[in-house]
């Protein structure tokens, strides 16, 4: 069984699969309206059959090379594990060597760095296992705390597309920001400890 630990707080990133599907519809229930603000994820999953049928089409994709979904777990006092949120591949295509990094969370977790730390885990992996290039990361503009996790991961702002995003009757500007290998290996070399 795949897992990365995320740190000393206990947390670790592990795929999401359809034999968790009771447990992400639990945690999506527990943060539907915050999570649902800017992304679909709250209404994929209603019910349990919905539940693991969008589990199963991510597990499709990582089978095809196309996209990967991965959960975010804390451990309490007592040593239990709970789903708290994750991050994924959108879409993945490694033979142009690009993809579309996305997260979230529900509101218990915000605010301890869960997502960034998650994102380099999986960032790192696509370019330095997979050959990925460019890794691309879109938000609405009003979704500064995503906004903020692209820039703490050394992200460019390409862009905004106008009004592109229709979410419950609005619609958002999306910001498009990147990272390329080469800017992603120079900021991780630059980060590490000099050699004594």
């Amino acid at each position: 069984m795949f897992e990365r630990s995320l740190g000393d707080d206990g947390a670790v990133l592990r795929p999401l699969e359809p034999r968790h599907a009771e447990e992400y519809l639990a945690h999506i229930d527990r943060g539907r309206e915050f999570i649902g603000r800017f992304t679909g994820l709250s209404a994929a999953a209603t019910d349990l059959d919905s539940a693991r049928a969008f589990l199963q089409r991510y597990a499709e994709k990582a089978a095809n090379d196309t996209g990967r979904f991965y959960g975010i777990w804390t451990r309490d006092e007592s040593g239990t594990y709970t789903l708290v949120g994750g991050v994924l591949f959108l879409v993945m295509d490694v033979a142009q060597g690009t993809t579309e990094v996305g997260c979230w969370l529900e509101p218990s977790a915000v605010g301890r760095g869960l997502i960034t730390r998650a994102c380099r885990v999986i960032i790192d992996w696509a370019i330095e296992e997979r050959g990925i290039h460019r890794v691309e990361w879109h938000a609405a503009s009003a979704n500064t705390a995503s906004i903020a996790v692209a820039r703490r991961l050394g992200m460019k702002r390409d862009g905004v597309l106008r009004e592109s995003f229709l979410r419950d009757g609005v619609r958002h500007d999306m910001e498009v920001w990147s990272i390329l290998a080469p800017e992603w290996r120079a900021a991780a070399a630059s980060a590490e400890p000099t050699a004594r």
